[in-house]
């Protein structure tokens, strides 16, 4: 299939109201103390900063040890970050932030293109290169059941957690703004102390 099928084949934003529920995307134990939901727009420059440097040290202090478990819920603000969630989770769930972590790495490089051909080839080259194949791209990517799912649950979630900016953050039901690495540590510290 051609670049210019291939694109006119993905959803640019669902609108039905009868969608399949959608598999939320976390990393950590399920048996943690803190839940912290993240949500995030693939193309937010304040979301990029937060995978490069808050999220490794959040990994390494408090995910891999299992005191935090971390839930991503995208937020679409445009078509673009819509296409990059999809293709995040071609992937499936153990492949999905690996994925995420390259979607963000590379941002200004994927949406700079020209069109949103380009946009799409560029994020088939970020699947190409996390070892997803072409067809198995395509296909995940003009899926129309999970595009409107996604849509959904999005809306969803963001209006019952009061979200209206990203990155936003939950932890353990308190809502939070985009904030520093010293400051994460002090809520997680507090809610482990407590």
């Amino acid at each position: 299939m051609g670049a210019t099928a291939a694109y006119s084949a993905i959803p640019a934003f669902a609108q039905s109201d009868e969608v399949a529920a959608l598999e939320e995307m976390s990393i950590g134990s399920e048996d943690a103390p803190i839940t912290m939901i993240e949500y995030a727009s693939f193309t937010c420059p304040h979301c990029k900063n937060f995978h490069a440097n808050v999220l490794p040290l959040i990994m390494e202090n408090y995910i891999d040890t299992g005191k935090v478990r971390m839930i991503y819920r995208g937020i679409y603000f445009d078509r673009l970050g819509l296409w990059a969630d999809m293709l995040a989770r071609c992937g499936g769930p153990d492949r999905y932030f690996g994925i995420t972590s390259m979607i963000y790495d590379k941002q200004g490089e994927w949406t700079a293109a020209e069109n949103a051909v380009g946009v799409v080839d560029n994020l088939y080259a970020i699947g190409r290169r996390a070892g997803l194949n072409q067809v198995d791209m395509e296909t995940c990517m003009q899926d129309n059941e999970t595009a409107q799912a996604m849509v959904k649950s999005s809306t969803e979630n963001a209006e019952a957690d009061g979200v209206n900016s990203t990155p936003t953050f939950v932890i353990n039901g308190k809502t939070h703004s985009n904030m520093p690495y010293a400051d994460f540590v002090d809520e997680f510290d507090r809610i482990l102390e407590g």
